[in-house]
């Protein structure tokens, strides 16, 4: 594929507007990725200079070019069971405190396709013996790109991710759709059930009223500046009940940054 060039300030406004819209922090070695992934939506509306394309999204009074724009730029790699040995402390550590109660909140933060939360799903009904006994259990899950979380809402997937989720877990809460030739499978209505998908940018004010036994934000604060780390983790603490747990991506840590939190393992924190 044949881009058309972008020029520095072209660049640079594209930058300025991502990184004040949703966080996101590009360095100009990322300009390459950059043109590629609009060049997929230009393409789409016959747009071919990236001048033209920031003129239409500015004149675009809806809005909504702009949610197309951010969900071209935002990052989606997520897997089941991603990050295993957050799943193992949740079984180990969590989940027995959980069974205490009658409530259980829990965030996923940057859910993408739904991977993330439909594991917590999954590990939160075995470790209750596959029933909630009455218990008010949700699972809130947000993401910034429409397009992931209609993905998301609608719970299928590729056979392939199949072998990520342990067996007994696979039989009980998923089918393989056979009018997709068996390439796809469905994750369970029992799942469903407990999850709420909601668009939400984690730069904003969070329209949300209640705190959180758990929150997950894993792989979020590696696209993000410093400052901009402080202040989301600044915010995030405010919605973990007392005693309850930040999870972030292995790659991440809290080390240097302005937080509230207690240092438990590698990528997890709790609020005292």
């Amino acid at each position: 594929m044949l881009l058309p060039q972008m020029d520095d300030s072209e660049f640079e406004d594209f930058r300025k507007l991502i990184h004040e819209s949703i966080g996101i922090s590009l360095s100009l070695q990322k300009k390459q990725l950059l043109m590629t992934r609009l060049y997929r939506r230009m393409y789409q509306l016959g747009i071919n200079s990236y001048g033209e394309y920031w003129a239409h999204v500015l004149n675009d009074e809806t809005g909504s070019e702009m949610v197309l724009l951010l969900n071209a730029v935002s990052t989606n790699k997520t897997d089941f069971f991603r990050e295993s040995d957050h799943f193992t402390f949740l079984k180990n550590e969590v989940y027995p405190q959980l069974q205490k109660q009658q409530t259980i909140r829990i965030w996923s933060c940057a859910c993408s396709s739904g991977e993330e939360a439909y594991t917590i799903a999954m590990t939160l009904l075995d470790a209750f013996g596959g029933v909630l006994g009455g218990r008010d259990a949700k699972v809130l899950a947000t993401d910034i790109s429409t397009r992931m979380l209609d993905q998301a809402e609608l719970g299928r997937y590729p056979v392939n991710q199949l072998p990520l989720i342990p067996e007994v877990l696979r039989n009980r809460y998923c089918q393989i759709l056979p009018e997709t030739n068996g390439e796809m499978f469905q994750v369970s209505s029992q799942l469903k059930a407990l999850i709420r998908f909601r668009r939400l940018n984690l730069i904003q004010e969070y329209p949300l009223r209640t705190q959180f036994d758990f929150i997950m934000c894993r792989n979020v604060m590696i696209y993000f500046d410093r400052d901009d780390q402080e202040k989301l983790i600044e915010r995030l603490s405010g919605y973990i009940k007392p005693g309850g747990y930040l999870f972030v991506g292995h790659s991440e840590s809290l080390i240097g940054l302005q937080n509230s939190l207690k240092y438990v393992q590698s990528s997890i924190y709790q609020r005292i």
